[in-house]
């Protein structure tokens, strides 16, 4: 058993919150007990995983999406309200890391992608697009099945069909960065999400794009973390993947 503040400090200063402006409060969202036995981590804080958390006697779930974004509306209404009541009936911790679970050089999701893909020499310069150099080269096709098999989802792949040796990627809705990722060099780009212009911009900048799923994605670096605080403070961890194709 451990306490929540504990646990909610070392998470804020191992993750390096307090140095991101982010589009939401990074950290406790919701707070409940206490004292924790069980974490569920999962990537989003939707009713699913609240749900299925609960069902389990979590003390405290953790999570990449949480609450309070920039811009939305604040009444705690419809499902926003309805979430938060559920904790809260529950007792139920929500801690919530959004670019401080992107950027980190260990547990991060674009660290934690990379090594799941089998990219143990992969770097970053700015915290979020990071790459990695293809030693031997992969084909578009080899590439697109490595990612699949890894991620247990095909990517849709636009742009050249053309042999990858230095491949970039940043997790989640991240298509935006492509432009980055070609003039930096990189034959390839990985992300999540793809809009209707990555197209475009994958086959003026000839550059392979592969949209491999913001959920898909975006699950590793919950999990690192969850594991990081089992061992760390002795409590249980359990990762809860709700399934999303987006």
């Amino acid at each position: 058993m451990a306490q929540r503040d504990e646990i909610v400090a070392y998470c804020d200063r191992r993750l390096d919150a307090a140095s991101f402006d982010d589009y939401c409060p990074n950290g406790l969202q919701v707070e409940g007990r206490t004292e924790v036995r069980y974490i569920i981590s999962g990537v989003t804080a939707s009713q699913a995983l609240l749900d299925a958390a609960i069902a389990a006697e979590a003390d405290l779930v953790l999570v990449h999406h949480g609450y309070f974004w920039r811009n939305e509306a604040a009444p705690l209404t419809g499902i926003k309200g309805q979430r938060i009541a559920t904790l809260m009936r529950a007792g139920v911790n929500l801690l919530a890391y959004h670019l401080p679970l992107d950027a980190h050089p260990e547990l991060g999701n674009n660290r934690q992608l990379g090594l799941r893909l089998g990219f143990e020499r992969c770097t970053t310069d700015q915290g979020l697009l990071w790459g990695a150099e293809l030693l031997p080269p992969m084909s578009a096709r080899d590439l697109a099945d490595h990612i699949a098999t890894v991620l247990d989802r095909p990517p849709l792949a636009v742009g050249p069909d053309r042999e990858v040796s230095r491949l970039a990627w940043c997790t989640g809705a991240a298509q935006g960065m492509i432009e980055q990722a070609a003039l930096r060099g990189f034959d390839a780009f990985v992300s999540g999400e793809i809009s209707e212009q990555t197209v475009h911009q994958a086959r003026e900048l000839d550059i392979l794009y592969l949209a491999a799923g913001h959920h898909a994605t975006e699950r590793f670096g919950v999990q690192a973390v969850g594991a990081e605080l089992a061992e760390q403070f002795g409590v249980e961890h359990q990762f809860i993947d709700v399934d999303n194709p987006v």
